[in-house]
């Protein structure tokens, strides 16, 4: 069970989930050194003993080292064939590694939203580690200065909160998506409630400002509405479709008022 799953919100402490992950034993440990090491533990553990009790095949060796590199893919589009070059191993097989993380819950791949564009559509999936912890522990992440200096710390921030969006408003996989056109433009979710599209858009800043890319989203998939999820408190309104929700604040947006 996640930690998340088993409090309420507003009693967890947001940096501390970030850097720890949702897993009880790592989020509660009474040390971030106590914490590592048991994420550690699960990770040699789920190699060792889960995997081959699910009757998969697969050497803990290949499989952490596809882990380890599927780190440096968080928040980024799934490259295949980039992969199996990299481990001399075929497309499809990485495919196939890709999908047994996916179903055992580790890793999320966040499908393209398709529709009919004018415009050529990115459609490969991008992926995102699940838990927060287990991505920094690939990463070599021990603590929150490690992370505030790290080079992945923006694509960290997004798994973190686009998994706490997602969780908190009990979205299931077949809701949730992304837009991305090979132009540039993005938006890191699209989901449908109601018979209406919404996107959420996650930035680490302060003070988020609107973007290219959500102008183009807006008008290119006709929103309702857009929510940009930053790390604070507050809530406010940018524009009459666009909201700033600070993770702080997730309870005071309901999708069962806000979107209908």
């Amino acid at each position: 069970m996640c930690i998340r799953d088993s409090r309420k919100s507003e009693q967890l402490d947001i940096s501390k989930l970030w850097l720890r992950g949702g897993f009880p034993r790592s989020y509660l440990s009474s040390s971030i050194k106590d914490s590592y090491e048991w994420r550690e533990n699960f990770i040699e553990t789920f190699l060792e003993r889960d995997i081959p009790n699910l009757g998969i095949n697969i050497p803990a060796r290949t499989l952490r080292q596809f882990w380890t590199m599927l780190s440096h893919y968080h928040g980024q589009v799934f490259n295949a064939s980039e992969l199996a070059r990299s481990m001399n191993l075929s497309s499809p097989t990485i495919q196939r590694y890709l999908d047994i993380l996916s179903g055992t819950f580790i890793i999320r791949q966040l499908q393209p939203w398709f529709y009919n564009a004018k415009k050529r559509i990115v459609k490969s999936p991008k992926i995102y580690f699940r838990d927060p912890g287990l991505l920094h522990v690939f990463l070599s992440i021990d603590s929150k200065t490690a992370l505030n200096g790290h080079p992945k710390l923006g694509a960290s921030w997004e798994g973190f909160a686009l998994e706490e969006f997602i969780s908190f408003h009990k979205l299931s996989e077949q809701e949730c998506f992304f837009w991305g056109l090979h132009t540039g433009a993005e938006l890191d979710l699209v989901f449908q409630k109601s018979g209406k599209l919404y996107g959420l858009e996650v930035k680490y800043s302060d003070a988020p400002k609107m973007t290219k890319s959500m102008h183009s989203a807006l008008a290119e998939l006709n929103l309702e509405r857009l929510f940009i999820l930053y790390p604070g408190k507050d809530a406010y309104k940018l524009d009459k479709k666009i909201e700033v929700i600070g993770i702080e604040a997730l309870s005071a947006l309901s999708l069962k008022t806000t979107v209908n």
